[in-house]
């Protein structure tokens, strides 16, 4: 397969600037607010995002190193394949958020519910539709009845130790 290459078209600021004790998912996010900084040459794109109460960030997993077909993910004490995970290392260290826009000044978006790390590189922007992406009740596998323990639950350092020394 050929390569893929992005360039990050902005960086997240947020209080988060270690990953340990940071929530794991925007539901966790409540009050973490944050600002998307875009290139300066990217600034139209942002035509109409006002429009929107929340959007999807999509970033690289910057500080996650290497990556395991199988982990043991914040809600579980079981190892599942990472495909069915949401765990940073990833085979392509990419994560997405859905955050909520709180409102724009030039190139930059005022962000809340964000779960983010500071220095993010933020590789593009969409514009959350819920008609195109909810499905609520859809079945989510190995989360169901976990969902409760998510707003309480942090990051620890299991995905920052050596690779050798990460219980799989």
């Amino acid at each position: 397969m050929d390569s893929v290459t992005y360039q990050p078209i902005g960086i997240i600021h947020s209080s988060h600037t270690s990953l340990q004790g940071m929530p794991i998912q925007p539901p966790a996010a409540k009050t973490c607010t944050g600002i998307l900084e875009l290139r300066p040459d990217l600034e139209e794109g942002l035509l109409g995002i006002e429009g929107f109460s929340r959007i999807i960030l999509i970033y690289s997993l910057h500080k996650s190193e290497g990556f395991a077909l199988t982990a043991t993910p914040f809600l579980d004490t079981e190892s599942h394949g990472v495909f069915a995970t949401r765990v940073p290392r990833r085979p392509n260290q990419i994560g997405f958020s859905v955050v909520r826009l709180i409102g724009r000044e030039g190139r930059n978006l005022a962000i809340g519910d964000v779960d983010i790390l500071d220095g993010t590189p933020v590789l593009d922007i969409k514009p959350y539709v819920s008609q195109f992406d909810a499905y609520p009740n859809e079945r989510c596998g190995w989360f169901e009845g976990k969902l409760g323990e998510i707003e309480s639950a942090r990051s620890d350092d299991r995905f920052m130790r050596p690779l050798s020394e990460t219980k799989l």
